[in-house]
């Protein structure tokens, strides 16, 4: 499938890098705008943008000029980015068009979350976040895991680590790579945050804990008898 473009408009360098290395990571092209009316130059210059992560308070011209003008011409998903928890701004952002609207501080991950939920809903991207092995099931957006269809909770931590087993089913996986790729940095000292987590984890899924086998002197594998 092609990648997607999305255009990050925000005036913060910083802003706009944090949400691109997210949406990068998960395969997506991004376009980025510093001020309102780049954001308009780049949109219509750029014919096959899929989605616009847009911010209110920008120099030249704001999000809602910006939304207006694009909405005058396209219906692109658009979600709009606020340091203000007004209700009244919410408000005109939905009567302008815009189809989420999310509060600063957020959380990248949930960002990205809802593009992936918005380009689902419009047929652009295809439903891949449902991950199935053997009894259990786990749900990338909704953020839930069930074994033999009954739900377990599980730390945030320990989510992303099967998620992570889950994608690398089969594979012989290093302590080093697995805290890299799932701590998102690199790890010096000894083994057991990564032995810790892996034995709640275990514990939390039953019988299915067995699935994760331990490879000695090495790491682990996930694997389905």
């Amino acid at each position: 499938m092609e990648k997607l473009k999305v255009l990050v408009v925000d005036d913060e360098s910083r802003m706009r890098k944090l949400v691109r290395d997210f949406l990068v990571k998960k395969d997506f092209i991004v376009l980025e705008a510093e001020d309102g009316a780049q954001a308009v130059d780049i949109f219509f210059s750029t014919k096959d943008i899929s989605l616009i992560i847009l911010d209110v308070m920008m120099p030249k011209m704001d999000g809602w000029q910006v939304c207006r003008e694009i909405r005058e011409m396209s219906d692109v998903p658009i979600i709009m980015l606020t340091a203000k928890s007004d209700e009244r701004d919410e408000l005109l952002g939905f009567d302008l068009g815009v189809d989420e609207y999310i509060s600063k501080p957020f959380s990248p991950k949930i960002l990205v979350a809802r593009v992936e939920a918005i380009l689902r809903r419009s047929n652009l991207l295809n439903d891949d976040s449902i991950i199935t092995a053997g009894e259990i099931t786990l749900n990338k957006s909704a953020h839930e895991v069930t074994v033999a269809g009954k739900p377990v909770e599980l730390s945030f931590k320990e989510f992303e680590l099967l998620n992570y087993f889950m994608d690398n089913q089969g594979l012989a996986l290093s302590r080093e790579k697995i805290l890299n790729s799932v701590w998102n940095y690199d790890y010096f000292g000894d083994a057991r945050t990564i032995d810790t987590h892996v034995k709640k984890l275990r514990s939390k899924l039953g019988k299915q804990g067995d699935y994760i086998k331990t490879i000695w002197g090495m790491g682990y594998k996930f694997e389905v008898s």
